[in-house]
């Protein structure tokens, strides 16, 4: 069966720098986010990162906006 996934990078080539991003915060979050299997983290340690990236790719978006 074909997979169905709408998790698409809308630009392909950042992909691997979004990835970097991603191990960065979860290593300021404190969450042992590794290379292959996570499963083992819980939904919440998941969720924090994806929301802090959000949260940090808003203020540089902001930053830039204003001129800084």
């Amino acid at each position: 069966m074909a997979s169905r996934s709408s998790n698409r990078a809308a630009v392909p080539e950042a992909k691997s720098a979004l990835d970097k991003f991603k191990y960065e915060v979860a290593n300021e979050l404190g969450v042992p986010l590794t290379d292959g299997y996570n499963g083992d983290l819980t939904s919440k340690q998941n969720g924090s990162v994806g929301g802090y990236m959000v949260k940090k790719m808003i203020e540089q978006q902001e930053q830039q906006m204003a001129g800084k």
